[in-house]
């Protein structure tokens, strides 16, 4: 019970600013929503608190033993071909019950009128992801080194976005930043964890049980824009569809859309269920309160899912929608760029893996880097990153690449300079930072903004907003890495 209160309080510290900053933007008649709207978007914010908190402790209590029991199976095996099967496998299973994923891909497909069912669209990032994170695995074992494997993944990237068209890659990139959320981030630093300790060498191990998320992710624009030589999407124009609320029953919409959330989680999490039953009974065989247990946070998880994708549907990303569109209907663009930028601020503050890593690597610098210096750099790099995506939308000039390529090209040569601890903890914090409320409410902002404008293409221009936010961090916490290596040898550690 005390870990749900814990949960419970670290979720309602995760959504509380969205929702002030909603209620402050309506009465100060900046972004009034119509109707029962803003009363409706309260009861979906409480909802979604009460779901991410159940699904959060699901995650703790059955996700996260899970990954831990995998981890340790790789080291009592010590076979190359076992963990590779497993982590594709896995990494499949567990990226299409991502509820990030999950929303994402239920987004572009309305966006694009159903042009590409969102189930295609979670299948080819789910095989994309599932691949790298057995090559990831294969690279911890083998020591091959982070920061040639990632220029190798991203120029191969490269080559694929020659070929693909704009909004296929904002798509990707976005998706690179969904596939690893609450759900994902977890096992997949169990796995690193498990798969680290297989070396005989144990030197490097706290090094190499950073970087997998990060690597897992780049599989995510692999698979969009391998999809998009069999799918061209060069004439499809985005479309917004921003549903009015039900003046006659605050909880109708949520009601309304129960039913297909708990069918579609059902789907999603039942190969977790199956795999962690086959693993019970041929590799794990715990005693039965342990995997009892383990069962009961998977149903957890299923219930906690459950109402959050409720919630989100029902109406909290349609005020995003409509404040966006309010925000770039105003005559001075500027306004749209520093709402932008606050929300940027805000959004890294409330996402709650965040408040995870930063404890990592003020325990890993041993107190060295204050988490609080880390907070404070993340939330100035996603401000950028939000605002920069909100300038992109109003200047037509500005394409994402002009952000992705040299932002990319910073972070990949800093790798060649910074400890190697930094850089596995940048590319993991990429995840870290694009969490549910980037997924919903900020991706939903953007392509409401995008509605207003004329000019603007949504598909083109409102995604890739999560891939900004994803991608800040790969800078700012090598730039911390610097500091940390500056700091380190004037004292002589």
């Amino acid at each position: 019970m005390n870990v749900l209160l814990k949960k419970f309080r670290e979720v309602i510290t995760a959504i509380s600013p969205i929702v002030i900053l909603v209620i402050i933007l309506h009465f100060a008649g900046i972004a009034p929503l119509p109707g029962t709207l803003l009363f409706q978007f309260i009861l979906d914010a409480l909802a979604i608190i009460l779901g991410l908190s159940i699904l959060l402790f699901g995650i703790e209590v059955g996700v996260l033993p899970f990954g831990e029991h995998l981890g340790a199976s790789f080291i009592k095996s010590n076979k190359m071909w076992y963990v590779i099967a497993v982590g594709i496998i896995l990494g499949f299973f567990i990226n299409i019950a991502e509820p990030d994923l999950q929303v994402l891909a239920t987004q572009v497909s309305e966006v694009m009128g159903g042009y590409i069912p969102s189930g295609i669209i979670l299948v080819a990032v789910s095989l994309g992801t599932g691949v790298m994170l057995a090559l990831g695995i294969r690279r911890i074992v083998r020591r091959f080194p982070l920061n040639v494997f990632f220029i190798i993944i991203f120029g191969i990237t490269g080559v694929l976005a020659l070929y693909s068209s704009p909004d296929m890659l904002a798509i990707g990139f976005d998706a690179s930043g969904a596939t690893t959320g609450a759900l994902t981030v977890p096992l997949v630093l169990a796995l690193s964890a498990g798969a680290a300790a297989m070396k005989k060498d144990n030197l490097s191990a706290e090094e190499d049980s950073f970087g997998l998320v990060g690597i897992m992710s780049t599989g995510a624009p692999l698979g969009i824009l391998i999809l998009n030589m069999f799918i061209k999407t060069d004439n499809i124009v985005g479309v917004l569809e921003i549903h009015e609320a039900d003046t006659g029953s605050l909880l109708g919409p949520f009601l309304a859309h129960l039913p297909l959330a708990a069918a579609d989680s059902f789907i999603a999490l039942l190969p977790v269920f199956l795999l962690l039953i086959i693993f019970q009974v041929v590799q794990f065989r715990l005693r039965y309160k342990a995997f009892a247990r383990m069962l009961r946070g998977l149903i957890l998880t299923y219930i906690g899912l459950v109402i959050f994708l409720a919630s989100v549907n029902a109406g909290f990303m349609d005020v995003g929608n409509i404040i966006g569109h309010s925000l770039a209907g105003y005559e001075n663009k500027a306004i749209l760029v520093s709402l932008g930028f606050l929300l940027g601020m805000l959004v890294i503050l409330t996402e709650p893996a965040v408040y995870i890593l930063t404890h990592q690597i003020e325990n890993i610098t041993n107190g060295y880097i204050k988490r609080r210096m880390v907070l404070a750099t993340l939330s100035i790099g996603v401000a950028f990153a939000i605002g920069l995506s909100m300038l992109r939308i109003v200047i037509p000039e500005l394409q994402l690449w002009h952000y992705i390529l040299p932002g990319f090209a910073i972070a990949l040569a800093m790798s060649f300079f910074v400890p190697r601890v930094f850089v596995g903890i940048a590319f993991d914090s990429g995840a870290v930072a694009s969490g549910p409320m980037t997924a919903t409410f900020v991706l939903a902002f953007a392509q409401g903004a995008s509605d207003a404008i004329e000019y603007s293409n949504m598909l083109t221009d409102s995604f890739g907003v999560i891939a900004m936010v994803a991608m800040t961090p790969l800078i700012t916490l090598q730039v911390l890495g610097l500091f940390y290596k500056i700091k380190s040898r004037k004292s002589g550690v």
